[in-house]
């Protein structure tokens, strides 16, 4: 694109951005699909169309401006490869509601990053539309979610009565045999955390069921494992200071067996939702003054890297990983140009 007279290139965090959400928007078309074949719910199916058409809108925003830049457009996912949208219904309409919910979260965050990476004018005002959509989507559900009384809240705290300061460091280290209680932000992202992870091993109880290759199968049920553990931790760490933990979402998961998704894109989604746990984990240490927290949250973050590096190789196995944009190799080139 020509800004002032000039043609103005892609940044790496532009081309970066619109790489990864070009495959996220790609995936996510496949999968609303589906949702929306399946959904009976009459007030949530409108919002599965939304969600779909805003993704939809993408594809092929992002389709116009690589193009334009003379950038390959990645191969992403398809319908007709990665999704068989006449198998039985795998979730349910409330699950589905939550779904939308938690990934418009996710959309707040990781759009408004995107704005913040871009230079070009026209790439900002794409992403600061693609805020106010998710914005949106995420008012929506929230609304529905809380007419039907399905909105998980996190826990009330006393109201704070005076103004105090912190007076010893056993505010933020540990001391034997005693602990604080929790602050706030600790509370919120203990909570926050542990609902993510229940709905992620919903997702991944259904994949379970319906993945065709064994070392995928596999990887699913070691994802279990790792969630169900992370669960149990948080839920833990609430409920010694009384607090009140979210329940899980195995009554939301039919008995179905049958072809869904690819694995291809089964393992993308669930590739997807450990770089999220991960950096919500880091969020959580940087927030948690507790020492004890902060050692809890680097060595499940540690668990989930170790989790993520077996993904990946299972992914390049199956040439399913498409590489993103790189630096050019100098030292390659010089070696060719010998």
């Amino acid at each position: 694109m020509a800004e002032n007279g000039k043609q103005i290139r892609l940044t790496a965090g532009e081309i970066g951005q619109l790489f990864l959400q070009y495959l996220n928007d790609s995936s996510s078309i496949c999968i609303l699909s589906f949702f929306l074949e399946k959904a009976e719910d009459v007030e949530i199916k409108p919002l599965i169309e939304f969600a779909l058409e805003l993704s939809k809108s993408h594809i092929q925003k992002i389709t116009a401006i690589l193009t334009e830049e003379k950038n390959v457009v990645p191969n992403g996912f398809n319908i007709k490869e990665d999704v068989d949208i006449t198998a039985p219904r795998l979730y349910s309409d409330s699950f589905v509601l939550n779904f939308l919910n938690q990934m418009s979260k996710v959309g707040l965050t990781t759009y408004s990053g995107s704005v913040g990476t871009s230079v070009r004018n026209d790439i900002r005002s794409y992403y600061m539309d693609c805020l106010s959509e998710t914005m949106q989507l995420y008012d929506k559900t929230t609304d529905l979610l809380l007419k039907k009384g399905l909105y998980i809240r996190s826990p009330n705290l006393p109201n704070l009565e005076k103004v105090e300061f912190v007076k010893k460091q056993w505010f933020m280290l540990d001391v034997i045999g005693e602990k604080r209680p929790l602050v706030a932000a600790e509370v919120d992202n203990l909570f926050a955390n542990l609902q993510r992870n229940s709905l992620g091993v919903a997702a991944l109880t259904g994949f379970s069921q319906v993945a065709k290759d064994k070392d995928v199968k596999q990887f699913f049920l070691k994802g279990l494992e790792v969630g169900n553990k992370h669960i149990k931790l948080f839920r833990g760490k609430l409920e010694e200071c009384k607090l009140p933990a979210p329940m899980g979402w195995d009554s939301e998961i039919t008995n179905s067996t049958a072809h869904t998704f690819s694995d291809k894109l089964m393992m993308f989604f669930t590739s997807g939702l450990i770089s999220l746990s991960i950096g919500y984990y880091g969020t959580a240490v940087s927030q948690s003054p507790r020492g004890d927290l902060g050692s809890l949250y680097n060595r499940l973050s540690l668990e989930v890297q170790m989790y993520s590096e077996d993904g990946a190789n299972i992914m390049i196995k199956n040439r399913w990983l498409e590489q993103p944009p790189m630096a050019a190799d100098r030292d390659e080139l010089i070696r060719k140009s010998k």
